[in-house]
């Protein structure tokens, strides 16, 4: 079964190693709560809100060992008024035999506010 999981993290700077070290934290998390192989994986997409530009946040997911041949792009989230800042949110595309409530979504810092309804 095809299955998304999602995941969301914020910085407070527009720095490549805050960007880099936060979305590397919370891939790994999405991972291993969720038993992902990268063989299982169709594709992650990796967006982010419009002030964040310091770095590419894909790149710590392409250096995961194993994970050399899995398409991941970046890309910029919808600027709405109001809405949360220095947000990057993951979308990972993987084939499991969980349910759609046995997937675990994570979310780190201020992007808890995104989805309460799913934090454990």
């Amino acid at each position: 079964m095809i299955r998304g999981v999602r995941g969301a993290t914020t910085v407070v700077h527009n720095e490549a190693e805050e960007i880099l070290t936060h979305t590397k934290q919370l891939v790994n998390e999405m991972i291993d709560a969720n038993h992902i192989k990268p063989d299982t994986v169709s594709n992650v997409l990796v967006s982010v809100t419009s002030d964040i530009n310091a770095t590419f946040p894909a790149k710590p997911i392409r250096e995961l060992k194993g994970w050399m041949y899995v398409p991941v792009m970046c890309m910029q989230e919808i600027d709405v008024p109001g809405s949360l800042e220095k947000c990057i949110r993951i979308m990972m595309t993987v084939n499991t035999e969980q349910s759609q409530e046995e997937i675990q979504h994570i979310y780190h810092h201020d992007a808890k506010k995104l989805r309460p309804d799913l934090l454990n």
